[in-house]
């Protein structure tokens, strides 16, 4: 099994949060608020698509559409024929996240890799000291998402906008300057800003059930703590999703930043399999692979730096394990007999918490579906799991074989539904 050493670093705009366990969200300071109208805002091409098209607060910033969810969990961009490879990734606590960077094996000499944004961490950190305003740049000038041509034109659309006037409040006067001198210095305020927002008591709420039992001030139940029990220890979940405070009682964040292989399968209903006869403005197919296309994670994003391409390989497949926080977090149901659909794994191959839980049981038991292409309602009525995406560098000793019974599998599933911010008694 494989320690690993957890760093959590200071990012350079990170704000101190106090921990009140089910404490209401603070008013925002005028930084965070300016970062807020960014979120909130479609700046994009045409002007269709905010942040918030994808990560929605009301799903724990994540993709808000059941309907997406229920298949091939990608969302559309601002042309929407385009559509990119993986599913939303929350943005809620991934200012927490580390600068990306490697560490080797407590008491051995395998080398890993932390922290970064995106599902492949090529939101480094390394430019604006912070993966979360790295990666807030990303999305703006991405053809397959908000689809702007420059920098130019996002500081342009910034500049006309209605908070135009509390940007230079923030950051000074002439500090909204999109010439060619200027926008860059701009368009790092802009990502800066976000993550000052998603940075907020706002988005990082620390306000669950389990907040509320660390803090003494909620019991869980007979399942739920029997499912916590299972997390820490038969299931092994914690390994990887740290549920307990730290040294200096910071409230958990359910992940160690870490990548791992966990053996996910092709999603069949990912547009992005179609995107070899969708075509960006240049003539380019936004995927010339067509349905050969494999998700290389991890390795992918290794291989464009000369620095870490020696160690791609052995990355291949790995995504970036996600907080648990606001897992199971759902709008209210408009019809109490149809609950809403989430999707979980990179490429939203799961529907359900019960079934990724059963995945992660039951990998290495069940026989492999003839067809690797195989969706997960139809593997789960088969009784049958697809072949891994990649097949090199899968976990095999922290999940795929776990014992777990069915009862026990309800508790894990029981005890992740605490996660989810706004708790209240009662």
């Amino acid at each position: 099994m494989k320690l690993k050493r957890i760093w959590i670093g200071a990012a350079a705009i990170m704000l101190l949060i106090t921990f009140t366990g089910t404490a209401a969200a603070q008013e925002l300071i005028p930084i965070e608020q300016l970062g807020k109208n960014l979120f909130f805002d479609r700046i994009s091409e045409p002007d269709r698509m905010s942040c918030a098209e994808c990560h929605d607060p009301k799903v724990g910033f994540t993709g808000p559409i059941a309907g997406i969810n229920k298949r091939g969990a990608v969302y559309r961009g601002a042309v929407p024929q385009r559509f990119g490879n993986r599913k939303p990734p929350t943005a809620a606590y991934a200012t927490l996240s580390p600068i990306f960077h490697k560490e080797t094996e407590v008491g051995g000499d395998e080398v890993f890799f932390v922290g970064g944004n995106f599902w492949d961490g090529r939101a480094t950190g390394e430019h604006l000291g912070n993966p979360a305003a790295d990666q807030a740049q990303g999305p703006f000038l991405n053809p397959v998402e908000q689809n702007n041509p420059s920098k130019q034109a996002v500081c342009e659309q910034v500049a006309s906008s209605k908070y135009a006037g509390l940007f230079e409040e923030v950051w000074g006067p002439g500090s909204l300057n999109c010439s060619m001198e200027g926008v860059d210095s701009t368009y790092d305020k802009i990502g800066l800003s976000i993550a000052a927002y998603e940075n907020s008591s706002e988005v990082n709420q620390f306000s669950s059930k389990y907040d509320a039992y660390l803090a003494g001030n909620a019991m869980l139940t007979d399942e739920e703590a029997l499912g916590l029990e299972l997390f820490e220890g038969k299931a092994m979940c914690s390994q990887c999703h740290i549920s307990q405070t730290g040294t200096n009682g910071e409230p958990p964040l359910f992940t160690d930043f870490t990548y791992d292989n966990l053996g996910v399968p092709r999603n069949p209903q990912n547009p992005f399999y179609f995107m070899d006869s969708v075509f960006l403005d240049d003539g380019t197919a936004i995927n010339p692979d067509g349905m050969a296309w494999v998700d290389p994670g991890l390795g992918g994003f290794l291989l464009t730096r000369m620095e870490w391409a020696d160690m791609a390989f052995d990355n291949m497949g790995k995504h970036k394990v996600p907080t648990l926080r606001n897992v199971d977090k759902r709008p209210e149901a408009k019809k109490p007999d149809k609950e809403f659909t989430k999707a979980y794994g990179h490429n939203g191959y799961f529907k359900s918490l019960e079934s990724i839980v059963n995945f992660y049981n039951t990998r290495d038991v069940k026989d492999m579906c003839p067809d690797n292409f195989t969706t997960e309602k139809n593997a789960m009525k088969m009784n049958c799991w697809p072949a891994p995406e990649i097949q090199q560098n899968v976990n095999t000793e922290e999940l795929g074989d776990l014992g777990l019974t069915p009862e026990e599998e309800n508790a894990l599933v029981a005890f992740m539904k605490t996660l989810s911010d706004g708790y209240q008694e009662g």
